[in-house]
């Protein structure tokens, strides 16, 4: 799978899939010292304009790139403001778009206004069909959820933490579960974001308020132990879900997997509604 980290923060994240043998890491920075197979170096640049102007060509770069592609960006990152020339040049690949929202009341200026058109515009290019999904995530709800997160490991606890859970919906999706299937999703509701899953009440803990929320899917890791000896297991899982929010409008789906280690599990929810900006 091609994985793509535009600006120094998103290059950050991805960084973390180098550790896995399935991936292709693309990162675009302004840090690399100079351009290679793998590594892009982008100019940088003092006013929003001046990037949308200077749109690098990345026909060459971009050259191997075919099928499915992982796209990541900070929101507060000038380098976004390269975002949709970048992603006009992989058209003709299946671009899924990761955007990391920073705290936005935190926000001033500049960055505040780039992440505003940025997170606006990435929506609008979903719905139309030129992504095949934009998933939302908040660093404020990540830190939220994840509790004390040391000064020094602040960012890399982040960006791990996204890295393990997009990588493991990843597994997901190309391995069969041991019970249970994932509903395909309408094709109109391609904004996303993702949740942490509590295994003892399956309490999601979203990584951004997602409003409207159409489809729902759980997928939930459970100890082989339980999985072999736990007779009434799928009956409190499936209880559990019984209570959740359902209607016409809300779908609910579920899959269970194996796993050597305690309990875990994500949940991804999806709608067609433009998130607003807040």
């Amino acid at each position: 799978m091609i994985v793509v980290g535009l600006g120094n923060a998103a290059s950050k994240i991805v960084e973390n899939f180098k550790a896995v043998d399935n991936y292709k890491v693309y990162q675009l920075n302004s840090s690399v010292e100079r351009t290679s197979k793998y590594k892009f170096r982008l100019k940088r640049h003092e006013e929003a304009e001046e990037y949308e102007q200077n749109i690098p060509n990345l026909k060459k770069f971009f050259s191997e790139i075919k099928g499915r592609v992982q796209f990541f960006v900070v929101g507060s990152s000038m380098s976004s403001n390269y975002a949709l020339g970048v992603i006009e040049q992989l058209k003709h690949a299946e671009v899924e778009l990761f955007y990391i929202k920073p705290d936005g009341e935190l926000l001033t200026g500049m960055p505040k206004l780039v992440d505003k058109v940025v997170f606006s515009v990435i929506q609008e290019y979903a719905r139309s069909g030129l992504l095949k999904s934009a998933t939302l995530i908040s660093n404020e709800l990540l830190e939220n959820h994840l509790g004390n997160v040391p000064i020094k490991k602040y960012y890399a606890t982040l960006n791990h933490t996204i890295f393990s859970t997009v990588h493991y919906l990843n597994f997901f999706e190309h391995n069969e579960p041991e019970i249970g299937m994932v509903s395909r999703p309408l094709d109109i509701c391609r904004i996303r974001t993702i949740g942490l899953l509590n295994m003892k009440n399956l309490e999601e803990k979203w990584l951004f308020p997602l409003d409207m929320d159409r489809d729902v899917c759980y997928y939930m890791c459970i100890n082989r132990d339980k999985l072999e000896n736990d007779g009434t297991l799928h009956k409190k899982l499936v209880d559990l879900l019984k209570q959740k929010p359902r209607n016409a409008f809300r779908k609910i789906s579920y899959a269970i997997y194996e796993t050597e280690f305690d309990d875990f599990g994500f949940c991804v929810a999806l709608t067609n509604v433009v998130q607003k900006y807040a």
